[in-house]
């Protein structure tokens, strides 16, 4: 990408949706740069942010002068080349409030950590601009949003899960705990631990699954594994069994980074894909009988779980401002609480 002296170059916008999103920046002084402080040059040069927000970026350790980490007052030369990352925050975008309930698991003046159900869309956008959560989030913080808004406590979501996908999501009330909670799940520190029911007996009891992944060429919906690493970023997840059905197999994976998709690209890479996942193929029979009566089980199965069974069960960071650990457990949701029920009373009514 071209530089411009003095100019900012966004030189990648990663959208992890488990790890956050985030903008990488380059700025480059000129030649007749005067003497200035880090944090005021950055303000100066970054539209629509405030200092207060760029010292909590300096504070955070996200800026790099040459490849150091400075300090607000370190002073910018002529020359110097200035890296950094900064939690992204969407603009150019009306946020409705609405009155949605919400499953609030924790909440104090810094941060909210809530429980999403399955089929909740987390941001506006894609034709979703209404009923998600950062709607009922803008209710229950009594924020409007405008397109042109100064208020982007919009964008505070450190991280995300997809819109079939329930369970916990933290999120920061305000710049600091944004910055901080963000530094968290980019230096892959969050505990995060997921629960999925997959088609298939997986052989070992636990593992680990250390692979690239990057966006299908063929389906930019979709994301697959590659051996080329510079097609995509390392992804790493640690599996467990906790109970096994024989067709079926109900697993723990342990995030320990937050790709896109990550579980779900990654059982499918083993021949486990998630049950009733439609994009990675957890929508058919992959495992079992071919006899109808089992095909009409496995229809109901769908019928009772109608999305893929994943759920984001564990959530554990450090405050950002106590710095104690909090950690959060939320209880399996109804739909995969009765799909366990069914596979228990199934795998029971054969052994018989």
């Amino acid at each position: 990408m071209m530089d411009f002296d003095g100019q900012l170059d966004r030189e990648e916008l990663i959208e992890d949706e488990e790890q956050g999103m985030f903008e990488h920046f380059r700025l480059e002084s000129d030649a007749g740069q005067a003497p200035m402080r880090l944090d005021k040059y950055m303000s100066t040069h970054l539209e629509d942010t405030s200092r207060n927000r760029v010292q909590c970026a300096i504070k955070q350790g996200y800026v790099l002068v040459g490849d150091v980490v400075r300090k607000a007052n370190y002073i910018v030369r002529p020359g110097d080349v200035i890296r950094f990352v900064m939690p992204y925050r969407r603009r150019g975008l009306e946020v409705l409030p609405q009155d949605i309930p919400l499953d609030i698991a924790y909440e104090d003046d810094d941060v909210l950590v809530v429980n999403k159900p399955a089929g909740m869309v987390v941001h506006p956008g894609h034709g979703h601009f209404e009923g998600t959560l950062v709607n009922a989030l803008s209710y229950h913080l009594g924020i409007t949003q405008g397109p042109d808004a100064e208020d982007e406590r919009m964008g505070i979501l450190v991280h995300r899960i997809d819109k079939d996908t329930s369970g916990l999501l933290a999120v920061a009330k305000n710049d600091e705990s944004q910055l901080k909670l963000a530094k968290q799940f980019f230096d892959h520190s969050i505990e995060r631990r997921y629960v999925a029911i997959v088609w298939g007996d997986i052989k070992e009891d636990e593992g680990t699954i250390d692979t690239t992944i990057g966006r299908d060429p063929n389906d930019r919906l979709r994301f697959r594994v590659y051996d080329d690493p510079s097609k995509g970023k390392r992804a790493i997840t640690h599996f467990k069994v906790l109970e096994r059905f024989g067709f079926v197999t109900f697993i723990e994976c342990k995030l320990e980074t937050g790709r896109t998709h990550q579980i779900r690209v990654h059982m499918s890479y083993l021949g486990h894909p998630i049950f009733a996942d439609e994009r990675y193929g957890g929508r058919e029979i992959r495992k079992g009988t071919i006899y109808a009566k089992y095909k009409q089980f496995i229809q109901n199965c769908f019928e009772l779980c109608p999305r893929q069974a994943l759920h984001a069960k564990t959530l554990g960071f450090i405050h950002p401002v106590s710095g104690k650990w909090l950690q959060f457990d939320s209880p399996l949701p109804d739909d995969m609480t009765a799909l366990l029920e069914k596979w228990r009373n199934y795998t029971t009514s054969q052994s018989l």
